[in-house]
């Protein structure tokens, strides 16, 4: 009987699973993770589970009665060592080889390691798994100060967490303005202002040099002179895609595993999906890797069709979010080489949506609390259209009619 071997409990694998059935794959499905629970959602780990909104339960993305009826072998809490592409061959920790006829790596991120002095204390946390999460929330209480590094999406939506638990919050970032490496300046200086309203306290342009025990609690050195005092640090500075597997096995990597519009590496009998992948891009003509839930299910999709002979070229607009007190953001498409940016509404009124134009073409849009503006810029997009800066400007003038 022939296999499907994914490597990765992710979105991704669950979405290549579901799919592989839906298809007709009738061989075996054998899903190998790390990790020891099933495949659950990472993205309320630093919102809705941290701040106890959402029980353990309902964070799987489905439950053990959809593997027993999709016929999946579980191997999970199990680490894959290495790829045989001559014997189609997986070997695991401990020794145990897998035989594969297909594979699909899901391998996606691992946070990125700040090598710092006192990184190796209690306080020190990063936020990755469900694990991480739940050391991370026993710190989330009332009267605790804590240290975020890192002004990225997930060090403000932690820091947001925090604030609703009652803790005092401290956020120290190397550039001068927050989200500095995903969004525009006018977008920055709203989550800054936002977070600052809520009591945060935002150091731009400062970076910490050491950590130390300080009697009760923790002391944090600035690259300023200065000095934070907490009692928790929760280290955000990024991801690094999990290509070790791939490279080790000879296929070709490039900030990410390189792979076709189905998904395919250059072995025909592997494919890689979601964060660990880079494709290139039908929409933007030029290779990306995504760190994004939709955009690893997408190519999950595509992946596991292709294995099932039905070849679709994967061609999603690439759509991110992230929610932040009572802040929805919603972004579409990619935003880099843009030049022109149209602020749409009013961002003190909480509620605005920002265009992105190259040329007058629509390159992505950040909606904040604006979810028509953010469904339509995905058509925008994909269509590859063009807009005048008054057009998007004027609020009598509904999304919709975008399009034309």
């Amino acid at each position: 009987m022939k296999s499907v071997v994914i490597i990765g409990a992710s979105h991704a694998a669950v979405d290549a699973i579901s799919t592989l059935r839906k298809k007709g794959w009738s061989g075996k499905v054998v899903l190998v993770g790390d990790e020891v629970p099933l495949p659950y959602h990472r993205p309320p780990l630093s919102k809705a589970y941290l701040q106890d909104q959402i029980s353990e339960e309902k964070l799987l993305i489905r439950n053990e009665q959809f593997y027993q009826d999709s016929d999946v072998t579980l191997m999970l809490g199990r680490r894959a060592e290495s790829i045989n592409r001559e014997t189609h061959s997986i070997t695991l920790d401990g020794g145990e080889t897998l035989a594969y006829d297909k594979l699909i790596l899901a391998t996606g991120t691992r946070t990125r390691y700040f090598p710092i002095k006192g990184g190796d204390l209690p306080s020190v946390h990063y936020l990755r798994t469900k694990a991480d999460a739940d050391r991370i929330k026993t710190q989330l209480v009332s009267g605790k100060k804590i240290l975020l590094i890192g002004a990225g999406y997930i060090g403000l939506e932690i820091a947001a967490s925090a604030v609703k638990s009652g803790c005092e919050v401290v956020v120290v970032e190397l550039a001068d303005r927050v989200l500095a490496r995903v969004t525009s300046p006018e977008v920055s200086s709203f989550y800054q202002r936002f977070h600052a309203e809520q009591g945060v306290d935002i150091r731009l342009n400062t970076g910490v040099q050491s950590m130390e025990v300080a009697g009760a609690a923790y002391r944090a050195t600035l690259n300023t002179g200065g000095t934070v005092d907490f009692d928790a640090v929760v280290i955000g500075i990024g991801v690094v895609p999990n290509v070790e597997l791939a490279e080790d096995a000879g296929l070709s990597c490039d900030n990410g595993i390189l792979v076709n519009e189905f998904g395919a590496t250059d072995d025909e009998d592997i494919y890689a999906v979601g964060d660990c992948s880079r494709y290139h891009s039908l929409i933007y003509d030029r290779k990306i890797r995504l760190e994004s839930i939709p955009n690893a299910s997408g190519q999950a999709r595509t992946a596991a069709a292709a294995i099932c002979a039905d070849e679709i070229a994967y061609n999603e607009v690439p759509w991110f979010w992230s929610d932040q007190y009572d802040i929805k953001l919603q972004t579409a498409g990619l935003f880099e080489g843009y030049d022109e940016v149209v602020v749409r509404g009013n961002p003190s009124e909480n509620k605005f949506s920002v265009f992105y134009l190259k040329a007058g073409r629509v390159l992505a849009v950040d909606a904040i609390n604006s979810p028509m503006e953010f469904m339509i810029a995905k058509k925008l997009i994909l269509a590859k259209a063009v807009l005048e800066a008054y057009v998007i400007r004027d609020m009598s003038i509904k999304p919709k009619d975008f399009l034309g």
